[in-house]
């Protein structure tokens, strides 16, 4: 259809109305389309790949082929020869700009408040500013640890917090008599020992601690304090060595001392003679209570033989490695490491009364006949509780 006469034609990009450029070099909006640099737009298209490429006057580019689809102007039919023997221009290719990588300050901190909200709780601010000063004190060792090594910090934080769970929903303990404890002062928990692995006496400490609020010092045997992790670990929790001298400073500090006089006899006994007391030694725990005058609270443990029943030993290799037996039971060696886990038994720990120690003279520590007494009549307790407790008992796992 041809133009009306006198109109007036504008091709694109000559001079003509604002914004469509100059002619010479496209518009700001079309320059803005492409990522190259003002000098590197200028140049010829065939120098610069994926520029821009300019029109010549009179010519207007089909946007999706790069053809030239518009009319001729008049008088250019000079061009026409030299047009019809060039190529067709090289599409325009325009580059995404890339953002730039990393993750905002802003999100980073909200990931950090939802995972501390979800680890620590709706108060997660005073937790873990509490965590980060913990861990302030003991990378500059501005902590506390008496002089048999007991760190109560380390004990109340992770000792504690790794045994309870296995002490509420595994064995779920129920505690009777905690009452019967001492609130304060020095006193000697004198208990049963059973479980062929020394589990019973991790369960009472975080029994007491959570029902009375005082914690536990163990004595064990020379053997715990021989291995190389598990004697640190042990000075660390609060225990020491089984000897008169320890556990009667210990007593006058006003500490609660535990002591299981049964040994590895208890331990290593068969599970035929569960809830059977071995010999409870020479009463040297009777003369450390007398001597301090601190009372003897019984303690009697039902479910602990249960979780490793003892079938069968290897004497001959357990002396040969230097420790009082090896265990075999219906599940271990058989099932390699699974067989450590120990049986889900319901356990019973029951405190007796008080025995009481402070009316007897100065010497009578060193009367042997009066300590055998003693050291009999707190064996009997715990083994008329454990008949008991047995009884009472319907279930091994209920």
């Amino acid at each position: 259809m041809g133009e009306p006469e006198g109109a007036q034609i504008i091709p694109l990009g000559t001079r003509g109305r604002p914004g469509r450029g100059t002619g010479t070099r496209p518009s700001a909006a079309a320059r803005g389309l492409a990522p190259q640099s003002r000098k590197a737009a200028q140049k010829p298209a065939a120098d610069v790949e994926g520029t821009v490429v300019e029109p010549s006057e009179g010519v207007a580019p089909d946007e999706s082929t790069g053809r030239d689809t518009s009319e001729a102007r008049p008088g250019a039919e000079t061009d026409a020869p030299a047009a019809a023997g060039a190529t067709d221009p090289p599409a325009i290719q325009v580059s995404d700009r890339e953002p730039k990588g990393g993750i905002p300050v802003g999100d980073l901190l909200m990931a950090f408040q939802s995972a501390s909200r979800e680890i620590f709780g709706a108060d997660w601010e005073p937790q873990l500013a509490r965590f980060l000063a913990f861990l302030r004190r003991r990378l500059t060792g501005d902590y506390v640890v008496d002089e048999y090594g007991f760190d109560r910090e380390i004990t109340e934080r992770f000792f504690m917090a790794a045994v309870r769970p296995i002490a509420q929903k595994w064995f779920r303990i129920e505690v009777r008599g905690a009452e019967n404890i001492p609130a304060e002062g020095g006193a000697l928990v004198v208990s049963n020992h059973s479980g062929t692995i020394p589990v019973d006496g991790l369960m009472t400490m975080v029994s007491i601690h959570d029902h009375v609020g005082r914690h536990l010092r163990p004595l064990g045997a020379d053997l715990v304090f021989k291995m190389p992790v598990v004697g640190a670990v042990a000075r660390k929790g609060g225990a020491t060595l089984a000897c008169s001298e320890d556990a009667e400073r210990m007593l006058r500090d006003g500490e609660l001392v535990g002591v299981w006089p049964e040994g590895f006899k208890g331990i290593g006994k068969p599970f035929s003679e569960r809830y059977k007391l071995q010999r409870f030694g020479r009463g040297g725990f009777v003369s450390a209570a007398i001597r301090t005058g601190v009372p003897i609270v019984p303690l009697s443990v039902v479910g602990a033989e249960e979780i490793y029943p003892l079938v069968g030993n290897v004497p001959s290799l357990a002396r040969l490695l230097g420790i009082p037996y090896i265990p075999i039971t219906p599940l271990f060696p058989l099932l390699g490491p699974l067989g450590l886990v120990p049986l889900p038994s319901k356990w019973y720990l029951e405190f007796g009364e008080p025995i009481r120690t402070d009316e007897y003279d100065a010497g009578a520590a060193d009367d042997p006949m009066l300590v055998f007494n003693v050291t009999d009549q707190v064996r009997e307790t715990i083994q008329q509780t454990l008949y008991t407790l047995l009884r009472e008992r319907t279930s091994v796992f209920r």
